[in-house]
């Protein structure tokens, strides 16, 4: 499964939040990270759906301790596991490039999830694809896509925003096992549109509008998704709110103008199959006029 989120269409499928400001980069800076727990054979098969020659791109290994740094705490000690075998693919794009999110025998994450945890860190343009050797929930990838963007950018990634960013994953993963994948990045991000409100809010001024949110997708969440979702409203509150209404407003415009582009391409790609489908008919009538 690909799925392609440009800097504009994130604002509409992903909703990106205030973000420490991306690192700059080199377009096509390229790196590998692998789960440092994988065999030799499950490393071929991985370097087999990233598409590229083992060792034709600087690899790093991650450590089932590394992906605890992030995530021990926020989910359950099985879906971390005890070795590391999620891996990332990761190739930097131009600026303005969008993420492009493809995943292989990744269970629990999707191509969203992921697309809003890296855009929350400050990866906004890249190239990125998780795979494993057999079905993972993929929650440690986050973990190896730090790790190769900071070592392709010589610089750290905000601490904060890395911890937030694994939080949102976590906390939409498994509100996604419950109400499906879509509904859950939807509503997550709606609270995300709102953080500038929730700011002035009291804990259960919070908890009411996560209850509206939930009836509106026709669910009910119980006390205890509320408050996992609160905490992570609190959390994203502690980024940069300024840069968040900044990059919100840029990226509806560019949004809009995408919309437009589709649009005209559509109509483009209709009158090309209606002009091949004329001379289709047309030597239709001319060769079958002998019969």
């Amino acid at each position: 499964m690909k799925k392609i989120i440009s800097a504009a269409l994130a604002f509409a499928v992903c909703f990106t939040l205030a973000l420490p400001t991306a690192l700059a980069v080199d377009e096509g800076e390229e790196r590998v990270t692998m789960g440092a727990d994988l065999t030799e054979r499950q490393r071929e098969a991985v370097y087999e759906d990233f598409g590229i020659e083992e060792g034709s791109v600087t690899e790093l290994s991650v450590t089932n301790d590394e992906e605890r740094a992030y995530l021990e705490g926020l989910v359950p000690d099985g879906k971390i596991g005890s070795v590391a075998l999620s891996c990332i693919y990761i190739k930097t794009l131009a600026e303005g490039s969008g993420l492009s999110i493809e995943i292989h025998n990744i269970n629990y994450c999707t191509e969203d999830m992921y697309a809003n945890a890296l855009t929350t860190a400050g990866i906004t343009d890249a190239e990125v694809i998780v795979s494993a050797p057999f079905p993972v929930s993929g929650t440690g990838a986050l973990t190896g896509a730090y790790k190769a963007y900071e070592d392709i950018t010589g610089m750290s990634l905000s601490s904060l925003a890395k911890t937030v960013g694994a939080e949102e994953l976590v906390v939409t993963g498994e509100l996604a096992e419950y109400i499906g994948s879509d509904d859950a990045t939807k509503m997550i991000n709606e609270l995300k549109g709102m953080l500038d409100v929730t700011q002035t809010m009291t804990d259960d001024e919070v908890r009411a509008e996560i209850k509206k949110l939930a009836d509106l997708y026709s669910v009910s969440l119980s006390d205890s998704q509320v408050e996992q979702v609160l905490k992570l409203v609190r959390s994203l509150e502690g980024l940069d709110a300024d840069e968040l209404q900044t990059k919100l407003v840029g990226i509806a415009k560019a949004a809009e103008t995408v919309n437009k582009t589709e649009e005209v391409a559509s109509k483009v790609f209709d009158s090309v199959k209606g002009f091949f489908a004329s001379v289709g008919s047309f030597f239709t009538d001319l060769f079958g006029s002998g019969d």
